[in-house]
């Protein structure tokens, strides 16, 4: 079982730990990245997956329905902070700082067709100071766009501008932005082992959202954000993943899939009520 350690799947987690689900699951700590591409390969069973990934291999994959890490307006922490205003970006240099490919991709998705701007990407490491040196601008994610967003950016003068609320904005829907999803194979293997881990997973998010305050509490301890910004940080996060959040899923396939690696019409599919059957 693949897990991140940003702060944006910590609710997703941590009731697994209040609940004593946590000890009966083998968990893989990594990037985005690297737990995506573990799973497509088979080394892990279940495990969140970037949507840009997840839909790349949607062949082999079945996602957990109401389950996901995405937002319906700001995010908080997948941003572009800029030294300029984003019509000012054409040709300029901007930096990559993130690991994600689906955010990358919806960063450049929006620069390209919502601002009109193709600037001169380039990656490096999330930091902001760096990466101020040497581009106009900056894609970052996580908890790294978090600092940036609600501590360096204004301190710097910097604008900042939520890749969210500009999905929203643009097209009305929610975005999707990592999903869970189980192996076909090994769902076929054990279908009773992946229901399971499902419920498990949909319990601990919703304890953790019941007590988001004690949850906040904790993380605040070992973070540099306080409770009451933690608190605000998940409960702005969007955890569903149901119809309306499909439908941004839809739009966002449509207009990158051909240029991204997947099909613009490309199939989701959501693991089944019952045991014994996918959707």
């Amino acid at each position: 079982m693949g897990h991140i350690q940003f702060l944006n799947c910590l609710p997703l987690y941590w009731g697994l730990a209040r609940t004593g689900t946590l000890l009966d699951l083998d968990l893989t700590k990594d990037t985005p990245e690297k737990l995506s591409e573990r799973l497509v390969r088979g080394e892990l069973d279940i495990a969140p997956i970037t949507l840009v990934e997840f839909l790349r291999a949607a062949d082999d994959l079945v996602a957990f329905p109401d389950l996901a890490v995405g937002c319906d307006g700001p995010v908080m922490s997948c941003v572009i902070v800029s030294q300029k205003p984003l019509d000012q970006l054409d040709g300029a240099r901007v930096a990559l700082g993130s690991t994600s490919r689906t955010s990358v991709r919806l960063a450049q998705l929006l620069l390209a067709e919502k601002i009109g701007v193709q600037p001169d990407y380039f990656t490096c490491p999330p930091d902001l100071g760096l990466m101020m040196q040497e581009a106009e601008a900056a894609v970052l994610i996580g908890d790294a766009a978090l600092r940036a967003n609600l501590h360096d950016a204004p301190k710097l003068g910097l604008e900042v501008h939520d890749l969210g609320q500009m999905w929203k904005d643009w097209t009305g829907l929610p975005f999707v932005f990592a999903v869970w999803a189980a192996r076909r194979d090994y769902l076929e293997r054990e279908p009773e082992v992946v229901h399971k881990v499902h419920e498990a997973f949909l319990a601990s998010r919703d304890l953790s959202l019941e007590e988001v305050g004690k949850v906040a509490e904790q993380a605040a301890r070992w973070e540099h954000f306080d409770e009451e910004l933690l608190e605000r940080y998940f409960t702005t996060l969007d955890f569903r993943f149901g119809p309306d959040q499909l439908r941004g899923v839809t739009e966002f396939a449509r207009r990158v899939g051909p240029t991204t690696g997947f099909p613009a019409d490309v199939k989701v599919e959501l693991l089944a009520a019952g045991a014994d059957a996918l959707a």
